[in-house]
């Protein structure tokens, strides 16, 4: 399902949020490493986090969706990476100034203001990724601009921020498990006014900041480092935010179907409103249908009546046909009402009317559903096999999304799904959400603070652009790929320590290494320090350009070795000019006709089989150079 759409005609008003951890050398508010660990936690803590009142006595609807859930945390730690500041057991520390200092380069470098005195605010967060129930956040500077082609794009703040807990699995009993490894590592966020008007110029906006983050030398690169929130809205639609997405590609995409699944929900909503469906007719009236499937063949409901569960239904006048509605490719409204029946009823999902009959449902079934029901052939009928408390939260989540589909698109936050699709996270938070840090006091930034970071920015990426074109020799887009890419310090660590062609190594960096990661490959899992080696063997011999995606794809399966374990393990030695010469010569002598008959047009064929045979053991220069010359000596006699 892909919509032509004219954004500008619409009115789509897109602002981003761009999150990325700091490479510091301790955490925000205290000395821990800012690293994760692998092992075995050296010890566990169950907590529980509950709501509270801001000082206005309001109770934010986000924190409370968490609440609802009932759930209980068991964190997860070692000496190494954590205290007892992110076990909330011991104040924080003062603020980390190197943290400090990167968020105001970063700042300076996108002409925002500083402050003139650091304030530190608590968020409300309770779904068990902070330990304190909060984010603990402060803005930098404020009212700056970048430069995205010919447009300026205000920036409303660069904000300092700590990193949340890390998720490992849900267990048995409604606990969740944390590792509060990850918690304190310092974030640098940096928000834009909402004046972006296109998927495209999002995620051109995004790339724009991401390359001047990586401009400062001082941020974390690789998977899970750099979090990216979008904040869409459309008239008649409501805004959205998408939290925490971590593809850059994905940003445009994600931007496309929200766009989408608001207009599908405006046209549903036009839909219902004029076949005559009313907000007062969708009442929490739940009817146990349990006698209905006694005979089931259903597995999931089977299971659930072994278990001695309940089946409860609820009736949606005049929904008839409007759950199987599409609103992003294998996505539906009664997607959308399954979602949040998952959220707040904590159930499996949900059945209705719309799909049946299926899953091992019968036609019977449904008619005996539906009479119990007293539903109409224009009324769709949801059920739910859970125990009774999951299944009347779950069917009172759908009914209350059925009447926010009366009124169009409801304000949510949603999470992004590795497609670019969404789905439902928890409701927006709102203005009781925030309020003063009472244990850190303010931290001042000095005129000659200012002074000295400004007088050392570093180059900005255009700036950089032109000077990899002119010492590297790289054209216009390798020059650009290299600094819009995550691998621009790694390109000049490289071209300084070895001989390789810059543009050799660029190429690397961006396409191969692009290319592998869309066959499969988890190039994330390769370090910086284990490609520096790879073209430190190639620019001793000890390597071939043709075997380096061989020793990607190795190092990638075997975390911790070595390029020199993986040539080993995969037999890609360097050959010796006299293994070259004898193969060589051997498959001239099988190709013997080819060469009397093509002469030099033979090259290109002889090269395909010596490559073949020697498998990434021998430079491609050096072969196609030696078997010129031998056709050479035969051509002469």
């Amino acid at each position: 399902m892909t919509l032509d759409v004219d954004y500008g005609k619409i009115g789509l008003k897109v602002g981003l949020e761009i999150h990325q951890q700091l490479n510091t050398k301790a955490k925000l508010f205290c000395d821990c490493k800012p690293e994760l660990f692998k092992e075995e936690p050296e010890l566990t803590f169950l907590r529980r986090l509950r709501p509270t009142q801001s000082e206005l006595g309001q109770i934010d609807p986000a924190a409370y969706f968490e609440f609802q859930k009932g759930v209980r945390i068991r964190y997860e730690a070692n000496n190494a990476t954590s205290c007892l500041v992110e076990m909330d057991e011991e104040p924080p520390h003062p603020l980390n100034l190197e943290a400090v200092e990167t968020v105001l380069t970063a700042a300076l470098l996108m002409k925002a203001k500083p402050v003139d005195e650091i304030h530190v605010m608590r968020k409300t967060v309770i779904d068990g990724s902070n330990t304190t129930g909060f984010q603990r956040t402060c803005v930098i500077a404020l009212n700056g601009e970048i430069k995205v082609g010919e447009k300026t794009v205000p920036i409303q703040h660069a904000s300092l921020e700590e990193d949340a807990a890390r998720k490992t699995c849900d267990e048995e009993g409604n606990i969740i498990r944390y590792r509060i490894d990850r918690l304190g590592i310092p974030l640098i966020e940096v928000a834009t006014a909402p004046v972006i008007y296109s998927p495209k110029e999002a995620e051109e906006v995004a790339l724009a900041i991401g390359s001047i983050l990586r401009a400062t030398g001082k941020v974390i690169r690789g998977l899970g480092t750099i979090r990216q929130d979008i904040n869409i809205s459309i008239p008649n639609g409501a805004l959205i935010e998408i939290k925490g997405l971590q593809e850059l590609e994905l940003v445009s995409l994600a931007v496309e179907y929200e766009v989408q699944r608001q207009l599908n929900l405006i046209k549903i909503k036009e839909d219902l409103e004029r076949i005559g469906a009313r907000r007062e007719e969708l009442a929490d009236e739940f009817c146990d249908v349990t006698e209905v499937f006694k005979q089931t063949k259903c597995k999931v409901l089977r299971k659930a009546l072994d278990r001695k569960q309940q089946i409860l239904a609820a009736k949606l006048p005049k929904f008839s046909g409007f759950l199987k509605r599409e609103l992003l490719p294998d996505f539906r409204l009664g997607t959308e009402m399954a979602d949040r029946a998952r959220f707040w009823g904590r159930v499996g999902g949900i059945f209705h009317t719309d799909e049946m009959p299926a899953y091992g449902v019968m036609a019977e079934e449904i008619e005996e559903l539906r009479k119990a029901l007293k539903a109409g052939p224009e009324d769709a009928v949801v059920f739910v096999a859970d125990n009774s408390e999951n299944a009347r939260d779950a069917l009172r989540a759908v009914v209350e999304r059925a009447r926010e589909a009366l009124t169009g698109v409801p304000e949510e936050t949603r999470a992004p799904n590795p497609d670019g699709t969404t789905r439902y996270m928890r409701p927006r938070p709102g203005a009781a959400r925030m309020y003063p840090e009472t244990d850190i006091p303010p931290t001042q930034i000095t005129d000659e603070l200012v002074e000295k970071i400004g007088s050392s920015l570093p180059e900005l990426p255009e700036k950089k652009i032109e000077r990899l074109m002119k010492e590297c020799k790289l054209n216009q887009k390798l020059a650009r790929q290299i600094m819009n890419s995550e691998h621009g310090e790694l390109f000049e660590s490289i071209i300084r320590k070895s001989n390789v062609s810059p543009t050799t190594v660029a190429v690397f960096l961006t396409e191969t290494l692009k290319s592998l990661k869309r066959d499969g490959v988890q190039v994330d899992k390769v370090s910086d320090d284990q490609v520096e080696e790879i073209f430190k063997n190639l620019s001793s011999g000890e390597l071939t350009k043709e075997s380096m995606q061989d020793v990607v794809s190795w190092l990638s399966k075997n975390e911790g070795k070595t390029v020199k374990n993986a040539v080993e393990n995969l037999g890609l030695k360097v050959a010796s000019s006299e293994e070259l010469a004898k193969t060589v010569d051997r498959v001239i002598a099988s190709n013997k006709g080819i060469v009397e008959e093509r002469g030099l047009n033979a090259i290109g064929p002889l090269m395909g089989i010596v490559m073949k045979e020697m498998r990434g053991k021998v430079n491609a220069a050096l072969a196609s150079e030696l078997i010129k010359k031998k056709i050479e000596q035969i051509t002469r006699k």
